[in-house]
């Protein structure tokens, strides 16, 4: 099973949707925390569910299971947490949410996770495709 993932600053519009189109995933889930902020531009909820369906044809979900919790992220974003505590806190997380079990294989199969940061080196959605391949196993992870 493949498994994308994307983010989307230090992207335009006509990259980031280009991308999206020629990966071929059918659905695309935000697992962003804060998927709402006027700082989100054209991936403002709303206005990536409607660009979603309009040029690329794909499905949209916001999974809060595969975001990390507000005082973690907070606390990470005032340097009160170096990214390797933060990355032992989210995968613990991970863990206590038992998500492996509570997303299906069906929901993530041929889908594009997606957060802000532009690569997945630091970003938690690197972490949660290594979690779930880990404990599933069979998973292709390929970062747009």
């Amino acid at each position: 099973m493949t498994i994308y993932t994307m983010g989307f600053t230090q992207k335009s519009a006509t990259a980031f949707f280009g991308v999206l189109q020629r990966s071929g995933a059918k659905k695309l889930i935000d697992v962003r925390l804060n998927n709402a902020s006027q700082l989100a531009g054209f991936t403002k909820r709303d206005d990536l569910r409607y660009f979603l369906e309009q040029l690329c044809r794909m499905d949209y979900l916001h999974e809060l299971l595969l975001a990390p919790t507000k005082p973690m992220l907070d606390a990470y974003k005032r340097s009160e947490l170096s990214w390797h505590e933060y990355e032992e806190q989210f995968l613990q997380l991970l863990a206590e949410r038992g998500v492996e079990h509570a997303i299906s294989r069906d929901l993530l199969e041929n889908s594009v996770l997606l957060c802000s940061e532009p690569t997945a080196h630091r970003c938690h959605r690197r972490l949660v495709v290594e979690y779930l391949a880990a404990k599933w196993g069979d998973l292709e992870v390929v970062h747009l």
